[in-house]
């Protein structure tokens, strides 16, 4: 696009007239439809609506698209909730507008992590807080995490200010093979969960294979209590979501089975399947068993032993959500390496740094540095800005966001993180984040921290640490 071409896309966006992103806008803005069966198309609809933000732009700052592209001195435009334009130093720059300037800084895309169980295990971790396990049957896709959501949770605040998170996918816990639904949340203060969910994000199926769901029904002499079992029960579950699926293609009347309905959109690629598995021969049973049914795995999570199967991952279109360097804490767990993440990457798969963890969401930046580190030690060079798609476009790919989030791409969501240093340095921090291009967070700027209702009143409150 030539110089011209930019001031003028820049102008349509400022004045709000930029015909594809508003029109996307009104699309989104519609009423969902109740499908023509008894099952209703979408019963818990997202609320969410952008805080207000203004035109802002961010110069002289070193940028990671998050797509493995890097502009040295660059500048990004946000406006209208959206990315206006991205480019080198000598991208115009409209008047009167909210200018930061950059210089020592790096502007990446909010960071996203596909692992979260904020909210569902919300903090103080006592009992009363305990809803991310329906641990009554290893088979309960007919739980909602969605419905244990605390919105409250001081957990997102954290996130939100130590780690530049604006983008997170809450699944259930991993104690029975077939968890529930997981969604996708906006890292924003609201009333609801449902003030949160990210609107047009596909639902996921937590499953669980390993040691958790032959531990817990082991120990209540239930199958599944070997890893034989955990294959069987999953199979014969989906012997009888297939039969659902088909009857209800056909139109044929049947009660409603909230865990088939989960299923059944599964199977008809409406839903993705997150995978808690540790093995390598494990995920690969998992492959063969999607196959044998007709379901995509869109990611294994945790996945210590993905460095094992890595060409399998590739050919299988299968991300993994993998840790910097934790491993070791049981059997499953035991055959971890540190350079599991650059491996995989320099296998040619989809690679993911994820938390599971409350602190661990703080600083993702650093577990993705971590990693980077053991590959480079090992002689495989990954660039800074490739290794940030493990935090941004990799993830977004795998929760079905990659058209909206992710990156920093003109007419996408403007989740924008500015650090005051390269961000996988130990001593950096988020300086400033916007989410839809409303400055959620401002390291410079008291009332620009993120405090939940659960925090007001107490200690300290006021005071992010």
């Amino acid at each position: 696009m030539n110089m011209s071409g930019k001031m003028l896309l820049i102008a349509a966006l400022l004045a709000g007239t930029a015909g594809p992103v508003a029109a996307k806008k009104e699309k989104e803005a519609q009423p969902a439809a109740q499908g023509s069966s008894a099952e209703p198309d979408n019963p818990y609809p997202s609320t969410y609506k952008p805080y207000p933000g203004r035109p802002t732009v961010i110069r002289n700052a070193t940028i990671f698209d998050g797509e493995g592209g890097r502009i040295d001195g660059g500048v990004v435009f946000l406006n209208e909730g959206r990315i206006v334009a991205i480019g080198g130093p000598d991208t115009p720059i409209p008047a009167d507008i909210a200018v930061f300037d950059g210089t020592g800084k790096y502007v990446t895309p909010g960071v996203i992590d596909i692992h979260s169980h904020l909210g569902v295990y919300a903090s103080p971790g006592v009992d009363a807080l305990s809803d991310g396990n329906e641990m009554t049957s290893p088979v309960t896709p007919h739980v909602w995490a969605e419905h244990s959501i605390w919105p409250q949770d001081p957990g997102f605040g954290r996130a939100l200010a130590h780690g530049g998170v604006t983008t997170l996918q809450i699944l259930p816990g991993s104690g029975n093979l077939f968890g529930g639904r997981s969604v996708t949340v906006k890292n924003v203060p609201a009333r609801t969960q449902q003030g949160m969910k990210f609107p047009g994000a596909p639902y996921g199926l937590k499953m669980a294979c390993g040691e958790n769901p032959k531990r817990v029904y082991g120990a209540k002499g239930r199958e599944p209590s070997t890893r034989m079992g955990n294959m069987a029960v999953d199979r014969q579950t989906w012997i009888k979501a297939r039969e659902y699926q088909k009857k209800r293609a056909a139109g044929k009347d049947q009660t409603r089975d909230l865990g088939m309905e989960t299923l059944a959109d599964v199977l008809e690629g409406k839903i993705l399947v997150h995978n808690h598995c540790y093995r390598a021969d494990e995920m690969a049973n998992v492959i063969d068993m999607s196959k044998e049914f007709g379901y995509k795995i869109t990611a294994f999570h945790h996945a210590v032993e993905s460095y094992k199967i890595a060409d399998l991952l590739r050919e299988n279109g299968i991300c993994s959500a993998m840790w910097g360097d934790w491993y070791g804490f049981k059997m499953e767990a035991y055959d971890g390496i540190k350079e599991n993440v650059p491996l995989v990457q320099q296998a040619g798969a989809c690679a993911i740094v994820h938390s599971d963890d409350q602190d661990g969401i703080q600083r993702l930046n650093q577990e993705a540095a971590k990693a980077l580190g053991a590959g480079r030690r090992m002689g495989i060079n990954i660039s800074d800005e490739v290794a940030w798609t493990w935090l941004a476009i990799n993830p977004a790919k795998a929760m079905g966001i990659a058209d909206q989030t992710g990156s920093l791409k003109v007419g996408k969501m403007a989740d924008v993180v500015l650090w005051n240093g390269n961000p996988f340095s130990t001593y950096t921090r988020p300086e400033k984040v916007w989410i839809d291009g409303a400055l959620m967070y401002d390291s410079g700027n008291p009332k620009l921290r993120p405090v939940s209702d659960f925090e007001l009143g107490q200690i300290g409150a006021g005071d992010v640490k």
